[in-house]
């Protein structure tokens, strides 16, 4: 049976300032579970006055979750919106539907929130700095604050749209994610040539002919060195299973070794 929603604007933003501090809360058996309780405990309290009521809440919140924890607070809202509207009887349903969609939602944001934006205004702030622009650190400090305002809106969005979200998004959220991975892929591709700079100081001498290799190289394909490199990098961690501290780090000690054997330069 429905019921007249009583969560507000100032609620669910609420919510959305929890989980911003409360995310770091994770275990192996629920996940974000415990971040996600610890977001929503307020306001279940205030739409269950009754204990019972609010105990069966908050337990069927520490149930598995687990999402991108950047879209994770649209999820929230949209939970919050059915349960908010149902009662202590769309549990099930509530449980139900952060399962199914948690993952469909974490696949846009892990493309958009870990790979695309953030990789376009990390990218230009850097080249801006090293050109010598500070406007670089304002670029990038109004991303954040632009990402972190949309984090906290999020809550509101997801609790105005409720179950619809399932009927206005459907199959729209597969066909957006593979369009966001293709323009990602084509924009860090395009980062490579730009961004990445890899040379080789190596010289050929014959009698009093000196042959460049890098020049030889440029010939050939420019800029193909950085291609290279970053293909073996993921090569290394997709394959090989390399975690990104080490590669970091094998990437300082051969940078070391090439500058100082003048292998390679930047």
């Amino acid at each position: 049976m429905s019921k007249e929603k009583i969560l507000t604007k100032k609620d669910c933003r609420q919510a959305a300032r929890r989980w911003l501090i409360g995310i770091s809360t994770f275990n192996y058996e629920t996940q974000l579970a415990p971040s996600y309780a610890f977001s929503v405990y307020p306001l279940l309290r205030k739409m269950y006055p009754d204990d019972e009521d609010f105990k069966a809440s908050l337990l069927n919140a520490m149930k598995y979750y687990n999402t991108m924890p950047w879209i994770s607070p649209f999820v929230m809202g949209a939970a919050l919106g059915i349960e908010d509207e149902g009662g202590v009887d769309s549990l099930e349903a509530v449980n139900n539907f952060k399962v199914g969609i948690m993952g469909p939602l974490a696949g846009i944001g892990d493309t958009i929130g870990w790979a695309m934006i953030p990789t376009i205004f990390g990218s230009i702030a850097a080249s801006m700095g090293m050109q010598g622009n500070p406007l670089g650190i304002f670029l990038w400090a109004a991303f954040t604050f632009a990402f972190l305002a949309v984090r906290i809106l999020e809550v509101e969005w997801g609790y105005n749209m409720g179950i619809n979200v399932v009927t206005k998004l459907g199959k729209q959220i597969t066909v957006f994610t593979e369009a966001c991975s293709v323009l990602g892929l084509t924009v860090v591709g395009a980062l490579i040539a730009s961004v990445v700079n890899l040379k080789t100081g190596l010289t050929f001498t014959n009698g009093d002919v000196v042959m460049e290799v890098q020049g030889l190289i440029d010939g050939v394909m420019p800029r193909l060195l950085p291609v290279v490199a970053v293909g073996l990098m993921y090569f290394f961690m997709n394959k090989k299973k390399v975690k990104m501290t080490h590669m970091i780090l094998i990437i300082i000690v051969l940078s070391w070794i090439g500058a100082a054997t003048g292998i390679f330069t930047a």
